[in-house]
């Protein structure tokens, strides 16, 4: 009992760092933090999920190891950034978003999959409903090479998006960048004052973080994608807004259509509950892969396996063994998933 409350504790504690306002602890107890900041417990009753997603939670912490080399500090880009640094500021205070109950499986288990359709979903209210799956409604070019294909996606979703091309926090918009024949796509939620800056997905000193990550899969971000979920800056960074996805979110998926990758990482909680519409914190979804359907609107629907991992900008907040160790132990799942050999680390 002992070992299950301090697992449960680290949970909250870990959960409300990454700024989730509400997180669900045991099965009938659910801790939100109030306008005041205050921490409170109250009842909840668990219900079935009523939309397509389903996420399986352990039940028993998954059997995780430990690479000590990972990230090893000495380099520019492997230190814990200081307090003033931008990356490294603690995150807005955003909106309560809404509840989405979550059916646990029967057989759980670390190497567990569930599907989560992206099938057309009416738009739904900004208050009191739950996340829905994006729906994948854009049906995108299909001439030319894939990155011809991605420059017309670019270039269409500037001009129609019905979010981005209205929408007026931003300098200009990020639309993802990398290899478009990558075998593995990173996904963040949304645009940062830097990266609204430069036009460029993931820079600054999370940008360096995702950049040894990816380093240490064996791999150079010229041989990934990387994109967000959104594609222009929000308000003050806060997390999108359900009828901001609703509007924007579709481009995502075209774009992973074109792309056609054999995985997906998405990376903190945010971008995690965005593309698999669970209200889940990201301590119980990483390590958990899941597939999401792409490629509905061009009727060539396929399943990708989604890798759930820490974002690199809470990595460099917490950077300690165990964080460490739960990404090294998630990119390793991810390498199996593409038939790659873990790198041998000196």
């Amino acid at each position: 009992m002992t070992d299950l409350l301090r697992r449960g504790r680290l949970e909250v504690e870990t959960d409300l760092l990454l700024g989730v306002e509400e997180v669900l602890l045991l099965e009938h107890v659910a801790v939100a933090v109030d306008e005041s900041g205050a921490v409170q417990a109250r009842s909840v009753t668990a219900t079935t999920a009523t939309t397509a997603a389903t996420v399986p939670v352990d039940a028993k912490p998954a059997q995780r190891g430990f690479d000590a080399a990972l990230f090893a500090t000495g380099g520019a880009g492997s230190r814990t950034a200081p307090a003033s640094s931008a990356s490294a500021s603690p995150p807005t205070p955003r909106p309560a978003t809404p509840k989405l109950s979550s059916t646990p499986s029967s057989t759980p288990s670390s190497a567990q999959t569930s599907t989560f359709s992206t099938a057309p979903q009416s738009a739904a209210p900004s208050t009191g409903t739950p996340l829905v799956p994006i729906a994948d409604r854009i049906v995108p070019p299909s001439a030319g090479s894939k990155a011809e294909q991605l420059a017309l996606l670019d270039a269409m979703h500037a001009r129609e998006c019905p979010h981005c091309a209205s929408a007026t926090a931003h300098t200009r918009l990020v639309f993802g960048e990398g290899n478009a024949d990558a075998e593995l796509v990173f996904i963040g939620d949304a645009p940062t004052e830097a990266e609204d800056q430069l036009g460029k997905p993931f820079v600054g000193r999370a940008g360096d973080k995702l950049n040894e990550m990816i380093s240490a899969m064996g791999l150079t971000r010229d041989d990934v994608y990387v994109a967000n979920v959104l594609k222009s800056r929000t308000p003050e960074n806060r997390t999108p807004l359900p009828q901001e996805i609703e509007r924007c979110g579709p481009y995502l998926l075209a774009q992973l259509a074109i792309i056609s990758p054999k995985a997906i990482v998405t990376l903190g909680g945010p971008a995690t509950k965005l593309l698999l519409a669970s209200e889940l914190g990201i301590t119980r979804l990483r390590g958990v892969t899941a597939n999401i359907r792409i490629g509905a609107a061009a009727g060539e629907p396929v399943d990708v396996p989604v890798m759930p991992t820490l974002h690199p900008a809470y990595l460099l907040r917490n950077y300690t063994p165990e964080t460490r160790m739960q990404v090294w132990e998630d990119l390793k799942k991810v390498l199996a998933i593409l038939g790659r050999p873990v790198p041998q680390r000196k």
